[in-house]
């Protein structure tokens, strides 16, 4: 059904924003890592995709 999203592109949605609120507050208290952005960066890339490829 086009809009649905299945189980697991809704717990990807929630990993990613965990791992967002997760690495705000890493940057916030001991101060900003790359790495930890781009892998959310990453992250957030993979689950538009999932979300592009199951609306479709």
């Amino acid at each position: 059904m086009p809009g649905s999203t299945d189980g697991s592109t809704k717990a990807m949605g929630v990993l990613t924003v965990g791992a967002l609120v997760v690495v705000t507050a890493y940057t916030v208290a001991l101060g900003g890592n790359g790495w930890l952005w781009f892998s959310w960066v990453v992250l957030g890339l993979i689950t538009l995709g999932m979300v592009a490829t199951r609306s479709t």
